[in-house]
């Protein structure tokens, strides 16, 4: 049995993290089981979707973040990781110069990924282990910047499409009603009549709302329970959803745009239900390590 440890950074637009996770091997089959996760609530899209370029202060916090991520690394062995940044990094002007100050600074080596390849990361997880394969499957990956849909059949990806539609950009008033459309139009245009879709429901917020609704790990949050809990929460103030339901600041403000956006793809697509894996981009980070070797 050989047992290796594997890192995943994940800069995102809302916050930046780190999985650690083992991979162990015996003969010809292989178990990823979970180490750690680290996450530090950096909102650079706050800084990319309004002035276009990451500030100072925040450039400076990613740099403290990788020098701690680079020391945890070291304490806990990880032999390799993977360092992808995704829509804030990726519209601010100055992303490439922060990646090359954070690359000198801290030594760890980040890269700015597209739409399409964020897309195809997340929708290459383990996530036919948890729901099973013999379904038609939507998956949302909803972000602070973007939102990847993805179009799984018989356990692969089909079609996938990023859109400019993430949390942040929706705090700040940044996403068009043409964008909307867009998304709409896509969803629509992809799932063919009376075929039955299931939706897939990735991202911190998926999972505390699915937490939230007191449902077991393997089954689904259906449409009136979503629906319910964005009527509770958006009666609440940012302060209540804190002290009352003991949500962070840097997630109280932004699950009530990504619950919106669950119910609108729900609509979209003709489901009731949200399948929610707990899997992600780093998860899928971690399986694209494994695949490398």
């Amino acid at each position: 049995m050989k047992i290796k440890k594997y890192a995943a950074i994940d800069i995102g637009s809302n916050a930046v993290r780190m999985l650690v996770s083992n991979v162990i091997k015996l003969k010809k089959k292989q178990v990823i089981i979970k180490n750690a996760l680290v996450r530090v609530p950096i909102r650079l899209g706050e800084d990319s979707f309004t002035s276009g370029t990451i500030s100072k202060k925040n450039k400076n916090r990613i740099v403290k973040s990788m020098k701690a991520f680079k020391l945890l690394m070291k304490v806990h062995g990880v032999k390799e990781y993977m360092a992808y940044a995704t829509s804030a990094l990726r519209e601010a002007k100055n992303g490439k110069k922060v990646v090359k100050e954070v690359f000198t600074k801290s030594g760890v080596q980040i890269e700015i990924i597209d739409g399409k390849k964020e897309a195809k990361i997340i929708s290459n997880t383990n996530v036919f282990n948890v729901v099973g394969n013999e379904k038609t499957f939507l998956y949302v990956d909803i972000g602070g910047g973007s939102t990847e849909f993805s179009m799984l059949k018989n356990g692969k990806r089909i079609h996938s499409k990023s859109f400019k539609i993430g949390t942040v950009r929706l705090l700040n008033n940044r996403v068009s009603e043409e964008m909307w459309h867009h998304a709409e139009k896509w969803v629509k245009e992809k799932i063919s009549d009376n075929q039955k879709i299931y939706l897939l429901g990735t991202g911190g917020n998926i999972n505390k709302l699915h937490k939230m609704a007191n449902i077991k790990d393997n089954r689904p949050i259906t449409y009136l329970t979503l629906n319910a809990l964005y009527s509770k929460l958006s009666k609440m103030t940012f302060e209540e959803r804190i002290i009352e339901l003991g949500l962070n600041p840097d997630r109280s403000d932004v699950i009530l745009p990504a619950a919106q956006l669950f119910l609108r793809t729900l609509n979209w697509s003709g489901s009731k239900v949200i399948y929610v894996p707990k899997v992600g981009l780093s998860d899928g980070m971690i399986h694209e390590l494994c695949k490398n070797k």
